[in-house]
């Protein structure tokens, strides 16, 4: 394209002195330049008429920039949104109990201990053991036939005799019996929710669990 005249960029009013909001664009915008095309194309020689195709090529590296520009804000209102629902979400998890993929916990001889077992198939007997920390038997619980899913189960916090267990860390082991094989089972086990906390760059979710620690979100199997 040819040089544009600086009489014709004072007559637009784009060669005036920059303002203090004019000194951060440092480019023209596309309505700058449609308003140069028409008034290039109103005042060009019939005779030698000026080269429009490089304000074409221009209008439509502006027209991609904007649509990327737009879809840029549909992003980060996108991720705003997700952002602000995770919050909430946050927020009501607190105080409440969730399965947790873990197989050990304090024992509250007052409260017991809920927890669940992953059933791949169906079972002909389901059989959960409690074992205190030497890795002694303290509760054979056998749950009997069960189905394939998420089954729950309530230790009470007494051993085999009826005695209440004493306070300490025990674990929780499940087995899936049938078709002359022992299966073992992932294990959840319920805990209070204490806090909390949104990760700052990716939006993560993590609860900090009454007895266990820290436990990422994704990995909850079910909230009570």
């Amino acid at each position: 394209m040819s040089a544009i005249d600086t009489d014709l960029l004072a007559n637009l009013g784009l060669a005036r002195e920059k303002t203090p909001a004019d000194r951060d664009k440092d480019r023209l915008g596309q309505g700058d330049f449609l308003k140069l095309m028409i008034t290039q194309l109103e005042n060009q020689d019939p005779f030698k008429p000026m080269e429009s195709g490089e304000f074409l090529g221009q209008l439509a590296q502006f027209g991609t920039v904007s649509g990327i520009e737009d879809l840029q804000k549909s992003f980060k209102g996108l991720s705003q949104s997700i952002y602000s629902g995770q919050a909430l979400q946050a927020a009501g998890l607190v105080d409440r109990n969730v399965m947790v993929p873990v197989d050990m916990s304090i024992l509250d001889p007052e409260q017991g201990q809920w927890g669940a077992a992953e059933l791949k198939s169906s079972a002909a007997d389901l059989v959960i053991g409690v074992y205190d920390q030497s890795g002694a038997l303290v509760r054979r619980m056998p749950l009997g036939p069960r189905s394939a899913g998420l089954v729950e189960f309530r230790w009470d916090g007494r051993d085999e005799s009826g005695q209440v267990a004493a306070p300490g860390i025990y674990e929780f082991r499940a087995e899936a019996h049938g078709a002359g094989r022992t299966e073992a089972l992932d294990v959840f086990l319920a805990a209070r929710v204490e806090s909390v906390s949104l990760g700052n760059r990716d939006g993560s979710l993590t609860l900090q669990v009454e007895g266990l620690g820290e436990i990422d979100f994704s990995k909850v199997r079910r909230i009570g």
